[in-house]
């Protein structure tokens, strides 16, 4: 069913500060700054080459990543993103198989313009996956 590693996800306190290291020290290309309000975040996507590392930073004191640094101040990793051709057949299959998505259930619209789920980190060994349609996967 899953396709790609899309991305890794970390949340940093400081996005400009994370996106100097990642383009100063390691010489990465990075993204500009991408605000997503539905999401509470705001982004920067790292090319890797063969992935993307992307660093969120909470939008509003809200936001789950804000909730995520109160608990981890330094930052680390939030969640890893796979690739699915057919996310509405991949959320049917999921839930039938007793896995929980998060929030409503119904996917939205992610960084990459494309429909996203989130699923809950206690159903695969406390890591928070979410899954990205992307046609080609």
């Amino acid at each position: 069913m899953i396709g790609w590693l899309n991305h890794i996800a970390i949340a940093v306190p400081d996005l400009a500060a994370a996106t100097a290291k990642y383009r100063d020290l390691l010489g990465a290309m990075v993204s500009e700054p991408q605000a997503l309000p539905e999401h509470g975040v705001t982004v920067v996507f790292v090319d890797t080459g063969n992935s993307k590392v992307e660093l969120l930073e909470p939008l509003g004191a809200d936001s789950p990543i804000a909730r995520f640094l109160d608990n981890n101040p330094e930052g680390g990793m939030h969640h890893i993103c796979f690739e699915v051709a057919d996310i509405h057949a991949a959320a049917r299959r999921l839930v039938s198989a007793g896995a929980r998505i998060l929030g409503d259930g119904l996917p939205k619209i992610g960084a990459h313009g494309r429909p996203v789920l989130f699923l809950h980190p206690k159903d695969f060994n406390g890591t928070l996956i979410e899954l990205e349609e992307v046609t080609e996967a």
